[in-house]
């Protein structure tokens, strides 16, 4: 007999896997707090252009979910939320939430029209800094809520703050808040970051601006990123008909990430079809260790009858520039053919792998476990506070959306 002192469950983390736990939980009968730390929902699949295994756009998993979010009664969300203590025991957690301010007046008409004439712009995260955007608005298209913010970095500037400050639809006076949460379970779902691929230094991701992480490639040919979609070069827009997809660029390496992430092989082997779809006279090539297809083997086979995609088994040891042509130059041993490979691209794409979010951010709560890679562990025996998608192991988007309705059902029978 479930002798829990509350039902409730909280939610954190407001990517794919947090959003479906929060929508699987409710509609098992449960009331869910659902938190994000950023200003809206969606987490790293909103950035997406596609994902498998459809090749859908973000908006076809994440409308339908925010639709049964609105529709909900039993789900509150908060944004920029993070939690900052944890106490108590199975069915009886007391949570302390901070929230950061938006600095918008809220219940706005309109919330774009208010600041269209402001100039003052800051790096955009959402696109990983590839481009700038306005220092208040929306955050991006597929933002829910669908509701402006200041970005606080702006604020460090004496003359950006003042003009920002000047704005109708502005307060600046507004407070972080702090509530409590008193919750039975909770499920952590706050995801991933990619890898540095500043740290691995032979592939001169620091030194090159058109050497760039899978990340960046997703949004360059998303069609609300930073070109519209158009696949050029960042240092200086010359169309990318020639890219080199570096697979494994840190994991499996005993030196940076020891373990495979899972989904790096098929992430590029999707964005070489972005390639392949953009010019008809592309070529790609993917340089491996072996390529990890999972589900999707008849994907990948259908890539190898493509006579303008190149696979070739074996690790770059170094990549330079023709000093002439900004050429880069992919220096690669063929594990086959024994020869070493010079091939002259105009982008290289470092496919990085995940690092889960509790490597970095644990949950603040003793007791749990983690494994060496800061993955958490399950373990109902000591807490009811189960991991979800991509912190607990490496996977795609179907696999965590499968993952959270699992651990959904054991966060609500807890």
């Amino acid at each position: 007999m479930n002798t829990s002192s509350h039902s409730s469950v909280l939610v954190v983390g407001g990517g794919m896997a947090g959003v479906t736990a929060a929508v699987e939980s409710a509609e098992l009968g449960r009331e869910v707090f659902l938190l994000e730390k950023t200003p809206s929902l969606g987490g790293r699949v909103s950035g997406m252009r596609h994902y498998f295994p459809k090749l859908c756009p973000p908006y076809c998993g994440l409308e339908i979910n925010y639709r049964r979010i609105k529709e909900n009664p039993r789900i509150t969300t908060l944004t920029s939320a993070e939690v900052t203590h944890i106490e108590g025991t199975a069915g009886d957690y007391k949570v302390t939430v901070k929230i950061a301010p938006r600095f918008v007046k809220e219940n706005l008409c309109d919330p774009i029209t208010p600041f269209a004439e402001l100039d003052a712009t800051v790096k955009d995260p959402f696109n990983y800094g590839m481009c700038n955007k306005k220092a208040v608005q929306v955050p991006h298209e597929l933002a829910f809520p669908y509701a402006p913010v200041v970005d606080p970095t702006a604020l460090n500037d004496a003359t950006t703050k003042a003009a920002i400050e000047s704005l109708p639809g502005v307060d600046l006076k507004q407070e972080p808040k702090e509530m409590t949460l008193k919750v039975g379970s909770i499920i952590w779902a706050t995801g991933w970051a990619p890898y540095d691929a500043g740290k691995v230094s032979y592939l001169k991701y620091d030194q090159y601006p058109d050497v760039i992480a899978n990340v960046e490639m997703e949004r360059l040919a998303a069609t609300n990123g930073p070109t519209g979609g158009k696949l050029v070069r960042p240092s200086d827009g010359r169309e990318t008909k020639r890219v080199a997809f570096v697979q494994c660029a840190g994991s499996r390496d005993d030196n940076h990430l020891p373990y495979c992430s899972a989904v790096c092989c098929m992430a590029s082997l999707k964005q070489a079809t972005y390639v392949r779809e953009a010019y008809e006279d592309a070529e790609v090539w993917v340089f491996y260790i072996d390529i990890r297809a999972n589900r999707y083997e008849s994907f990948y086979r259908r890539l190898q009858d493509d006579e303008k995609i190149h696979f070739v088994k074996g690790k770059p040891g170094n990549i330079e520039q023709d000093a002439s042509t900004g050429d880069l130059i992919v220096l690669c041993e063929d594990g086959e053919g024994g020869s070493i490979s010079r091939v002259a691209v105009d982008l290289v794409v470092l496919a990085t792998g995940m690092v889960p979010e509790t490597a970095v951010n644990k949950v603040p709560f003793d007791g749990l476990t983690y494994d060496e890679f800061g993955f958490l562990v399950a373990d109902p025996q000591k807490a009811a506070i189960f991991p979800a998608g991509c912190v607990k192991r490496p996977q795609d988007v179907a696999a965590s959306v499968q993952d959270a309705t699992g651990t959904s059902l054991k966060a609500t029978r807890s």
